[in-house]
C-alpha cells in the first residue's frame, strides 16, 4: 500500500531535512507523510538527496527537432531569424523529436512543464498524459495590420488545446504574447482579455538591444525587422524600458512569468514589484544555458535575489540548449554563482515553479495529498561541509545525476 524512502537528505520543496526523515508515498504516488526514521520500519534507502519532481516553467517542445542546428553565441536576432526560417521539417521527424525530448524530461525528473505552443504538433504527445503541461499559445505580429489575423489564429489554436482531453486541460492553457518587440499595440488589445485569471508568460529583456529599441528606436532589433521584411516605419519609441512599456498590460493575469531577464535592471525589478497587484503571482524564470547559447550572457541572479524575487527555472528549447534538464541549469548557476545554496535552487526547480504555473496543489512539495513525483539527486558532493570550507553554500553538483524514483 505504501512505499517508504530514505536518503542522506530529504528536500521537501522548502527545506532540507537530514537522513533521519522518511518519506511515505502511496502506491499511486500521493504523499502520505514524512516521519522519523526510528518509527518507519522497513524503508528503501538511497544515497543522495530525495526531492519532489522538477517543474520546467519555460520550454519550446515543438522546436525539439532543431537540436544542434543553430550555431551558438550568434545573438538573439540571428537566432530568431534562423528559428523562423529553418524550423520547417517533415511532420514525422518533428513528432519523433518531440517524443524523444519528452522522454528526456521524464528521465531528468521533470513532472510539469510550461510549454510554448505555435502549432498543434505537441498535442499527440501531451495526450499520453505522462507530463503535466501548461500550454502557452503564443501570439505574435509586429505589424498592426495583421493583428486581427494573428489573434484569430491564436484563438483557434487556444480552442483546440482547451477542448482536447488530457490531464488538467480545462485550465492549463492561455494565450500569451511572444515578446514585447513582436506584439503590436493592436494585437495586445485583442489578447489581453484572455489573460484574466490565467498564467501569462512572456520573453523579457533577452538581449541588450531590446531596451535600446524601446527607449530610442535603434539597435539590432531594427536589423531583425529588415531581415524579416517587416515594416517598422510606424513605430515611435516610448522612452521607457521594454518591461516598463508593457507590464501594465499583464495586470489581469493571475500569475505572470517573465522569462530570461538576461538584461533586467534594478529599476525594472523595482518597477514590476511595485506595480503588480497584491494577489498576483510574479515569477522571474531563468534559462541560463539558453542565455549562454544565444547571447553568451547570464542574467543578474544576485540582483533578483537581493530584491526577494520569486525565481523559477526553465530549459528553453533544444534549439537553444544541449539538454532539457533542470539539473544542468542548476550546475551552470552554481558554476557562476557558487554561493547560492543548493536548497535555494531546488526550491526554484520545484515549489516555485509549481506556484508559477498554478499547479502547486499537485506538484512542487512533499505535502499530504500531493502527487509531486519523487527524484533522487546522486553524487552531490560535500553537501554537509560548511560554506567556509567548501567555498560555496552547500553541495557540489559537478558530478551529480538525476534519477526518477516515482
Amino acid at each position: 500500500m505504501y512505499r517508504k524512502f530514505k536518503a542522506d537528505h530529504l528536500f521537501t520543496g522548502t527545506e532540507m531535512l537530514d537522513g533521519n526523515n522518511v518519506l511515505i508515498i502511496k502506491k499511486d504516488g500521493e504523499v502520505e507523510a514524512i516521519i522519523d526514521a526510528d518509527t518507519a520500519g522497513d524503508v528503501e534507502t538511497f544515497t543522495g538527496i530525495i526531492s519532489p519532481g522538477f517543474v520546467n516553467t519555460h520550454c519550446h517542445l515543438e522546436l525539439s527537432h532543431m537540436k544542434g542546428l543553430i550555431p551558438e553565441k550568434t545573438g538573439l536576432v540571428d537566432f530568431v531569424y534562423k528559428v523562423v526560417n529553418e524550423r520547417h521539417f517533415a511532420e514525422e521527424e518533428i513528432l519523433k523529436a518531440i517524443d524523444i525530448a519528452e522522454n528526456e524530461m521524464l528521465l531528468n525528473g521533470i513532472v510539469a512543464v510550461g510549454d510554448i505552443c505555435n502549432n498543434i504538433l505537441t498535442l499527440p504527445q501531451k495526450q499520453k498524459q505522462r507530463v503535466a503541461y501548461y500550454n502557452f499559445i503564443e501570439a505574435s505580429g509586429w505589424v498592426p495590420t495583421i493583428a486581427q489575423a494573428r489573434f484569430e489564429r491564436a484563438v483557434n489554436l487556444y480552442n483546440l488545446f482547451k477542448t482536447t482531453n488530457y490531464k488538467l486541460q480545462t485550465t492549463n492553457v492561455s494565450i500569451v504574447p511572444h515578446a514585447p518587440y513582436s506584439v503590436s499595440d493592436e494585437l495586445w488589445k485583442f489578447i489581453t482579455p484572455y489573460f484574466n485569471n490565467k498564467v501569462v508568460s512572456i520573453h523579457n529583456q533577452e538581449t541588450l538591444f531590446e531596451d535600446e529599441f524601446f527607449l530610442l528606436g535603434t539597435g539590432d532589433l531594427v536589423r531583425m525587422y529588415k531581415l524579416m521584411n517587416i515594416d517598422n516605419s510606424f513605430y515611435k519609441p516610448g522612452k521607457k524600458s521594454s518591461l516598463q512599456t508593457y507590464f501594465s498590460k499583464l495586470l489581469n493575469a493571475a500569475s505572470i512569468i517573465i522569462v530570461h531577464n538576461t538584461f533586467i535592471s534594478q529599476a525594472d525589478i523595482k518597477f514590476v514589484l511595485n506595480n503588480k497587484t497584491d494577489d498576483q503571482q510574479l515569477s522571474f524564470c531563468l534559462c541560463v544555458n539558453a542565455n549562454q547559447y544565444i547571447e553568451n550572457a547570464l542574467p543578474p541572479i544576485k540582483l533578483l535575489l537581493e530584491n526577494n524575487c520569486n525565481i523559477t527555472l526553465g530549459t528553453d528549447s533544444l534549439a537553444s540548449n544541449h539538454s532539457l534538464n533542470l539539473l544542468d541549469e542548476m550546475k551552470t548557476i552554481q558554476n557562476n554563482f557558487p554561493d547560492i545554496p543548493l536548497q535555494t535552487m531546488l526550491q526554484w526547480a520545484t515549489l516555485n515553479g509549481a506556484k508559477a504555473l498554478q499547479m502547486d496543489t499537485i506538484f512542487g512539495s512533499f505535502e499530504n495529498g500531493k502527487k509531486p513525483g519523487v527524484v533522487l539527486i546522486e553524487n552531490c558532493l560535500n553537501y554537509d561541509l560548511l560554506p567556509a570550507r567548501l567555498g560555496h553554500s552547500g553541495g557540489d553538483l559537478k558530478s551529480s545525476k538525476i534519477k526518477k524514483i516515482v
